[in-house]
């Protein structure tokens, strides 16, 4: 079973050209994908509905949008018609087998009056793999401030580890006349996360090092998959920066809860992607 998460960009690459079937291309075999910075009605790349394209694209996955931020873009009236036009930018969940339920978390943020500071969100899913149900999240942390990551892995984490409490989507969905949706305790969390490796909100997710017993696994922290394996080094990144390609950090991650440890097989990063200033970040599970 293979993961895969891409910030995708707008689906503009390195060379600075739109190109959908470039970014699917990248993804080709994975089983289950989360997308970031998806957006409909975006200036940069020609307005474009790129849920609608990627949809097309991927017509063999089953699919989830969820919007974090959603603005006016010239919304009007137009031959006695109000034409809704929305500028949206969000996520996006492919799976080849059936999104059961679904919600899109709202993270938290405070105003900035300086730089640009989105509405961000986290995605959810609840998937019905051939080994059971499986919770996904496709994640997208602030880009500025390190106090406000910390505060979204925090209100997150909680998220993920309440999830059997707080019941997901719905509870007595047979009153919609629904079937009652599973409430699975494993989940995998992937997305651009922001944060560079060993830094204080890395350590906020995973939790910290100790000096003699070094970082454990806990109940009340996922792993990273790739560092699990011990497949990421100091040259690894996952993000190039746009205007100076030499300059590159890792900002990418698949953190998966302690239950699906053992059936971690492989995690890698395909540096050679060039349809997003992100790269790809895969694992796979048994």
């Amino acid at each position: 079973m293979k993961f895969v998460s891409y910030n995708v960009q707008y689906g503009i690459g390195l060379d600075n050209r739109f190109d959908l079937p470039r970014i699917v291309s990248s993804i080709h075999g994975a089983d289950i994908i989360a997308l970031q910075e998806v957006t409909r009605n975006f200036s940069r790349n020609g307005h474009v509905d790129m849920v609608a394209e990627l949809q097309t694209l991927l017509a063999n996955h089953y699919s989830v949008f969820g919007a974090a931020c959603d603005l006016d873009a010239g919304s009007a009236i137009e031959q006695g018609r109000v034409v809704n036009r929305r500028f949206q930018f969000g996520n996006m969940i492919f799976s080849r087998w059936p999104i059961l339920s679904t919600r899109t978390m709202l993270l938290p943020r405070t105003r900035t009056l300086d730089k640009l500071n989105l509405q961000r969100g986290a995605t959810e899913a609840v998937i019905a793999t051939p080994r059971g149900p499986l919770r996904v999240y496709s994640v997208h942390l602030d880009h500025v401030h390190r106090d406000e990551r910390i505060a979204q892995i925090r209100y997150l984490k909680d998220r993920a580890r309440l999830y059997p409490v707080e019941g997901g989507a719905i509870s007595g969905g047979h009153e919609f006349d629904l079937a009652e949706p599973p409430v699975p305790e494993d989940y995998v969390l992937m997305g651009d996360f922001n944060m560079v490796p060993e830094s204080p909100e890395y350590c906020e997710m995973v939790g910290g090092v100790d000096a003699l017993y070094g970082r454990q696994i806990r109940a009340t922290h996922p792993v990273d998959a790739l560092a699990g394996l011990g497949k990421r080094h100091a040259a690894s990144y996952s993000w190039v920066d746009p205007k100076n390609h030499a300059e590159r950090l890792f900002l990418d991650y698949c953190f998966l809860s302690h239950g699906l440890v053992e059936r971690l097989t492989d995690a890698w990063v395909d540096e050679t992607a060039y349809g997003s200033d992100h790269m790809p970040v895969w694992f796979e599970l048994s």
